[in-house]
């Protein structure tokens, strides 16, 4: 599992909480007493794969050092309904403050969690491999990455400067190269930067004989048929790995596994992962 730096939760903290607060919480400032304490318990209200609560915790303790902050759940952890996350101890005026902050992170990332797990269990006992993409919120690609990598999903490139990736605008860029564009793209590759692999799209298996034969080392099958997948794994294999991509969705990713392929991305898993309901209740 990825871990996110302490640098950077403090720098999301910080950045989150003055975006929210500004210069005071006007509501808590002007009805809650500074003498009064409380104890409130984050609850998931749903199942669900915890993720985000490191930086929940951070949260509350900016927002005032003397919160006592006891996390029960972890990272990675799966929480059944009404499972509690963390209980938070101190004055009532800094819990009411941080709260909504807090749960952002926790019910954010944890719906990346739960929607990465979901779509591993869809493919559970085959070889292929869930991976996440780089449609991820600005500036939360970390957290989001380290969220899939709680729900079982392999981490793919952190960022266009840790893997090549060749794409289709690329191809089209270097249209008149020959003996085609795919082997000029993977030639330059190679020689720039030797350390790195190079991954290939291809969205016709004609793309995909090219890139195998110019030594990508992973085809990436954009859109394609089972049938097609199929045939392209086939073409692949021992000189190659193989990932699909395109439109997957918890329906039709167990066909797309089964047709062989090494890997899975979808993009989804962070653009388009619905929040978790986790609340923050206040004890009596």
């Amino acid at each position: 599992m990825s871990v996110i730096p302490e640098s950077l939760i403090l720098e999301r903290v910080e950045q989150a909480l003055q975006e929210d607060i500004g210069d005071g919480d006007a509501t808590s400032i002007a009805t809650v007493p500074d003498s009064v304490l409380a104890t409130a318990d984050m609850i998931a209200r749903e199942p669900l794969m915890a993720c985000g609560l490191d930086i929940a915790r951070a949260t509350f303790l900016r927002s005032c050092p003397d919160l006592r902050v006891t996390q029960i759940a972890q990272d990675g952890q799966w929480i059944s309904s009404r499972g509690i996350l963390m209980t938070v101890h101190g004055p009532a005026r800094a819990l009411l403050t941080a709260e909504r902050t807090a749960l952002n992170f926790a019910q954010h990332l944890s719906g990346v969690a739960t929607k990465t797990a979901e779509f591993c269990r869809a493919i559970e006992g085959l070889k292929t491999r869930l991976l996440d993409t780089r449609k991820t919120t600005p500036g939360w690609r970390l957290l989001e990455k380290h969220a899939t990598a709680c729900g079982g999903a392999t981490n793919h490139r952190m960022g266009l400067y840790d893997q090549i990736l060749i794409k289709d605008n690329h191809l089209v860029a270097l249209r008149n190269e020959k003996p085609n564009a795919i082997d000029a793209a993977v030639r330059r590759s190679r020689a720039r930067f030797p350390r790195l692999k190079v991954e290939v799209e291809a969205d016709s298996l004609a793309q995909v004989r090219q890139a195998v034969e110019a030594g990508a080392d992973i085809v990436l099958l954009d859109n394609m048929s089972l049938e097609d997948l199929r045939e392209a794994v086939a073409l692949a294999r021992g000189r190659a790995l193989t990932e699909a991509s395109g439109g997957v969705r918890m329906d039709t990713i167990r066909a797309i596994a089964e047709t062989g392929v090494d890997f899975i991305s979808v993009g989804a898993l962070t653009h388009s992962a619905p929040a978790v309901d986790i609340a923050l209740d206040f004890r009596n």
